[in-house]
């Protein structure tokens, strides 16, 4: 028996998103293989500080563990993009900031998952459907925290589910930040073709740089 646990925030906890459709955690339990469970622990609006609280109400039969978590932390820092700057150079100092901040954040969050010496892969944040001019700031300034959660990943030796290259259509949105019922089914492929690939046994589920299921 395999016991699949998702940690993190509201890209997996979608139910109050997804009017009444199924939830990522519903659809990937359909997806799974027999002998496989899938349990939720995510919270909507949990930040990477908030999956600790999450590790500790982990079933005692966890095999896998997959995070995904940042896009709050992310929102917490949007006043930085409102911020008048002198320059160009003094705008990017403090998305310079910001990424150093955030990046300690998750290597502790991250650090502390990779106790439980289980396989365990991350997500980075997908791009949004935040409506255009704004996107296109929305989602450069999103490459700042992508960049550590990618990095923290990779020096650790675990795989990575890009979810900018699976949520890449409008329908994948149930609104401009939460995954829709089709998104989230994506979201599920993703996860069940990477966990249940040969392999990811015991220990490390990696490496892998790159999981697109479409």
């Amino acid at each position: 028996m395999s016991h699949l646990v998702l940690l993190g925030d509201s890209i997996f906890d979608n139910a109050a998103y997804v009017a009444g459709g199924p939830d990522v955690v519903k659809q990937l339990r359909d997806r799974l293989p027999a002998g496989w469970r899938a349990t939720l622990r995510a919270v909507d609006g949990s930040v990477t500080s908030g999956v600790e609280r999450q590790l500790g109400q982990l079933p005692p039969d966890a095999s896998h563990l997959v995070v995904s978590v940042g896009g709050n932390d992310a929102l917490g820092y949007a006043s930085i993009l409102e911020a008048d700057a002198r320059s160009v150079a003094e705008a990017v100092d403090r998305l310079a900031t910001v990424r150093e901040r955030f990046g300690q954040d998750y290597e502790r969050m991250l650090d502390r998952v990779l106790e439980r010496g289980l396989p365990t892969a991350v997500c980075t944040i997908y791009d949004t459907r935040i409506p255009q001019p704004r996107w296109r700031l929305v989602v450069t300034a999103l490459s700042v925290f992508n960049d550590r959660i990618t990095r923290a990943a990779f020096a650790r030796n675990l795989p990575v589910i890009d979810l900018r290259l699976i949520c890449d259509q409008d329908e994948d949105y149930a609104n401009p930040i939460e995954p829709s019922v089709r998104g989230g089914d994506k979201i599920a492929a993703a996860i069940a073709g990477l966990v249940t690939e040969p392999g990811c046994g015991p220990g490390r589920a990696g490496p892998r740089s790159l999981i697109v299921i479409r």
